[in-house]
């Protein structure tokens, strides 16, 4: 029997980018502060100080091996999953973060093979049965598809939330995953 793939998104899902990247901003524009909470869409050149720009904001030299974990149940409960499943990590990446973004997963997750490692911001392209993401552009084509997913909760998909089951912590969540798909799978 094939075992199920569940694709694990990165950024702000199993390690926090976004609260990272504004703290360099924040350093870098002093008179121009920004928050977790201003963060209400994937277009953040509004509220960005006029002088920043992505290239800025999230290509930082060595942001993303900086990154911190989700939650002290990641790391265990991304271990319990690829007991049973297939993991795929499945991330967005400029070409210049993928290095550091392979080297942040291989501190944290150095069970997860480059095999399971996957560049790619159009995941529904990927064959997958379970998507964890936190990123609207991913949960909404994925559930459009078909797929199950859970969503993490962060402002930018605030008004999406209700359309989706929600994590705000790993704790459990391999036990959430095993029951969805068993849920899923024919008897």
């Amino acid at each position: 029997m094939r075992k199920h793939i569940v694709a694990i998104d990165m950024d702000d899902t199993i390690c926090h980018l976004v609260p990272k990247a504004i703290h360099y901003h924040n350093l870098q524009f002093p008179d121009r502060q920004l928050t977790m909470d201003q963060m209400i869409s994937f277009d953040m050149t509004k509220i960005w100080h006029p002088e920043c720009n992505e290239d800025l904001f999230f290509g930082r030299p060595g942001l993303y091996e900086e990154l911190e974990i989700f939650d002290e149940h990641t790391v265990e409960e991304v271990r319990k999953i690829a007991q049973d499943h297939d993991v795929i990590i499945v991330t967005a990446a400029r070409p210049s973060s993928v290095p550091e973004k392979w080297t942040w997963l291989q501190r944290w997750m150095p069970f997860i093979p480059f095999e399971n490692f996957f560049v790619a911001k159009r995941k529904t392209l990927l064959n997958f049965d379970l998507l964890i993401d936190d990123g609207p552009h991913n949960l909404l084509p994925a559930k459009e598809a078909g797929r199950l997913t859970i969503g993490i909760p962060r402002p930018w998909n605030a008004p999406i939330q209700k359309q989706f089951l929600m994590r705000d912590s790993w704790q459990g969540m391999s036990e959430l995953v095993n029951r969805l798909l068993a849920e899923r799978s024919p008897r």
